[in-house]
């Protein structure tokens, strides 16, 4: 589709969506024939718009009116943009060094950190945003200690990076004496230290099941204690800000179950973990979801864009802000690459133990 794109097609689509984005009204050939980069008459842009139609990138509502960004409009626009700003981050982090004055303040916790960062989000975009905790991603495992408790029970006491440890009660069938125990801690041990939950595959439970012999079901249970101390998505927190920012947008609020699905959808955890997207990519490259692409029939008239904050050593959170799919999405991306950055910079990957922080309050919700 972008081969049959040439550049005046390309700033007549630009200037439709800026547009629609301002005015949230369809947009008409007279109006763009008014931007300063074009120097066309209303009757070439209209055949130009047409072109656009059948491309799929723009759609016609009403036979009267004007046009508006179809969802594969808003993609192309989205991805040429986001291209755009990968090749200004450089600008961007020398502007944001004049910034910091304003956007940093010492605080003591994390928890006080993220809420300042939603809330600052909330109020500069104007839309609904959402940020999760930092959690430790591709953990590996340190050490498996089985120990014997009585002759019908082992305790498993898995201990992950970041001295996450759990333990586990184990009922079994067929007692384990202390030279069995000590066996089976060998077997583990050889086989799982160092492995991340994605690397423990069916390959690998099936040779250990195979070398445990009658005692295959204490792999199971012992392999279950190891997800829940590498996965903890349960300690997870998600905090919000800025969802009653939905009430702005009419495409949003006109339908009152709609609003209310939307609304309450920033009062449960989960809902909130599944727009942020369950793939765990660490870095701060920005996603950006538009209407049907997010799989929600309630959603079908927004966007959702995130991006990832790294802290280094296999530790990250999301953020995600929530709009109308007219929603403002070079502002929104350049301020999310802002602050990725600056929380990259100060928490992050060089590992510095400087406490400042993004900010200038708590945010208004916490989950």
């Amino acid at each position: 589709m972008e081969k049959e794109l040439d550049d005046r097609k390309w700033t007549i689509l630009k200037a439709i969506i800026k547009t629609y984005l301002e005015t949230g009204e369809p947009v008409g050939s007279r109006t763009i024939s008014k931007f300063p980069d074009l120097n066309l008459s209303s009757a070439t842009i209209r055949n130009e718009m047409s072109d656009l139609e059948e491309l799929g990138l723009i759609l016609q509502p009403h036979t009267s009116s004007g046009r508006i960004p179809s969802d594969a409009g808003y993609r192309l626009y989205v991805d040429r943009m986001l291209a755009e700003k990968d090749a200004e981050v450089e600008k961007m982090k020398s502007a944001m060094v004049q910034k910091e004055a304003v956007l940093i303040e010492r605080q003591d916790k994390m928890e006080l950190l993220l809420k300042s960062v939603v809330r600052y989000l909330a109020v500069n975009t104007n839309y609904a945003t959402m940020i999760t905790s930092p959690q430790y991603h591709r953990t590996k495992l340190k050490f498996i200690q089985l120990s014997v408790i009585d002759e019908g029970q082992i305790l498993a006491t898995v201990v992950a990076e970041g001295n996450v440890v759990k333990n586990r009660v184990i009922h079994m069938e067929h007692g384990l004496n202390h030279d069995m125990v000590l066996e089976m801690n060998i077997l583990l041990n050889s086989r799982l230290n160092g492995l991340t939950i994605e690397e423990i595959n069916l390959g690998t439970i099936a040779r250990l099941k195979e070398e445990a012999g009658i005692h295959s079901n204490l792999i199971s249970e012992v392999l279950d204690a190891v997800a829940d101390a590498i996965s903890r998505e349960e300690d997870v927190e998600v905090y919000t800000s800025g969802a009653t920012n939905i009430f702005k947008y009419p495409e949003l609020s006109s339908d009152t179950e709609k609003a209310s699905g939307l609304i309450g959808a920033f009062e449960e955890k989960h809902p909130l973990l599944t727009l942020l997207g369950e793939k765990e990519t660490s870095g701060n490259g920005i996603q950006v979801t538009i209407g049907r692409e997010l799989n929600n029939e309630d959603m079908k008239d927004c966007s959702v864009v995130t991006a990832s904050y790294d802290m280094g050593g296999g530790i990250y959170g999301k953020i995600g802000i929530v709009g109308p799919k007219r929603m403002d999405y070079d502002k929104v991306v350049g301020i999310l690459k802002e602050v990725t950055d600056q929380l990259d910079r100060i928490y992050g990957k060089s590992g510095s133990s400087n406490t400042d922080q993004i900010g200038q309050g708590p945010g208004d919700n916490a989950y």
